[in-house]
């Protein structure tokens, strides 16, 4: 069975532009994506403020952590609330992902749309009408798989209760994965007494199955440093421990997740949990962000970051901003067209990089001696030295936080080269928030 439907992703090329789409130029409203892009335009014929994706970018860091996943022996669950974009995540399972990582009943409609076949929800589903919807997808598809997660007896004796008054007693059973958190984390079981109640409660449940464990070390860990990698492994070594004290909950056939691994420290999770594949479990990575990487939060703390903690290549930023400046009210200071709506601000300021070609001779500038230093809504503030900026300047920017990035853009020009004078939009990408 296809891990999701390929006619639905290549359909939205048929889709019109419109004003919704601030990508894009009044000119090109009322065209569908696939006629803007048979005329390969240029970044020249796009308004500021704008964010594109680089696709050499984006192939490369898809194709990286696969092969990174491979040759150490686990599977990847992308998170695709990351994007929240079907032809993105299209990408990450034609590469080999075992799964799509969603947040919340929202998103798993997103990609029932686009027919993924496999979905992780990193959270709980308590809402008795999201739990109906999800008892009839998997009643109408028997090839689609799902599983949830629980911290609590409560949360599983609330999903037993609405499942029990709506499915009959043939219904296919609802995946739980038992939740395993930490002191000063986020949710998840705070200890292993609570986790294997939670995990008997799932077994002894009439409409639910137990089918793994679950957690996020990066609620845990809060740096890169000896001591924090320490506490993050210490925490996947209780994750592992829930995990072997449920085994005997499992159903015969069953082959039980063991799932941690966000984008900043999945080569510890590989380091702990790798070994649990080879004793019938299967060990599923979550990273999201890697798709995109960044020019500041991931480009710091990524195990393939500017500062390598693994083998393998870098990733590289696939993501960037791009200014105009439009005002110059004081000495030192510009003021350029985007703000908080427009770029993510809340990891770092936006970085600037280079400027456009002011002249015919097409020569591509470094922005040295430059700072973003605030965003208002719509606007944002620019520092600069000895190399000035005048009214009219375009400016690229490298941008900090993926999952802060894309839910501002509902449509994403796709460039054939960030570096280049006017590179050439190959792609526009939908996103669904």
């Amino acid at each position: 069975m296809p891990a999701y439907d390929a006619d639905a992703v290549a359909a939205l090329a048929d889709q019109q532009v419109s004003w919704r789409d601030k990508a894009l130029p009044p000119g090109f409203w009322g065209r569908t994506v696939k006629d803007v892009l048979a005329d390969s335009p240029r970044l020249s014929q796009l308004p500021t403020p704008l964010m594109t994706l680089s696709a050499p970018g984006l192939r490369h860091n898809v194709d990286t952590l696969a092969t990174w996943c491979t040759r150490h022996g686990v599977e990847l669950a992308p998170h695709g609330k990351t994007t929240m974009a079907p032809a993105l995540w299209a990408m990450q399972l034609d590469a080999g992902a075992w799964a799509i990582t969603l947040a919340n009943a929202f998103q798993l409609g997103v990609a029932r749309a686009y027919g993924v076949q496999r979905v992780l929800i990193a959270n709980a589903v308590i809402s008795p009408l999201q739990l109906r919807w999800i008892a009839d997808e998997l009643a109408a598809d028997p090839s689609f798989e799902v599983s949830v997660w629980a911290d609590s007896v409560r949360t599983v004796e609330i999903m037993e209760a609405a499942r029990s008054a709506y499915v009959g007693p043939d219904a296919r059973p609802l995946d739980v994965l038992v939740e395993v958190g930490g002191t000063g984390g986020r949710t998840g079981a705070r200890d292993a007494e609570t986790a294997l109640a939670v995990g008997q409660a799932i077994a002894d449940a009439s409409t639910l199955r137990l089918a793994g464990v679950a957690g996020y070390e990066g609620a845990i860990g809060h740096g890169v440093d000896e001591a924090n990698l320490e506490e993050v492994r210490a925490y996947l070594r209780d994750l592992a421990s829930v995990h072997h004290r449920l085994r005997p909950l499992y159903d015969a056939g069953v082959v039980p997740v063991v799932s941690a691994g966000g984008s900043q420290y999945f080569e510890q999770v590989a380091k702990v949990l790798a070994a649990e594949a080879g004793e019938g479990a299967r060990v599923v990575l979550r990273s999201g962000a890697y798709i995109s990487h960044d020019d500041g939060l991931y480009r710091r703390v990524s195990p393939l970051g500017e500062h390598p903690r693994t083998d393998g290549e870098q990733l590289v930023a696939a993501m960037h901003g791009w200014i105009r400046i439009t005002s110059q009210p004081e000495p030192g200071l510009a003021i350029f067209d985007a703000g908080r709506r427009d770029f993510p601000f809340d990891q770092d300021w936006p970085e600037p990089q280079l400027i456009r070609p002011r002249s015919a001779d097409g020569q591509v500038l470094p922005a040295t001696d430059m700072k973003v230093t605030n965003l208002n809504d719509q606007h944002g503030f620019l520092h600069f030295g000895d190399v000035p900026v005048v009214v009219g300047d375009e400016l690229r920017v490298g941008l900090s936080h993926p999952c802060t990035a894309f839910d501002k853009w509902g449509l994403i020009p796709v460039i054939d080269d960030a570096d280049a004078a006017d590179p050439v939009v190959v792609d526009l990408v939908r996103t669904f928030f």
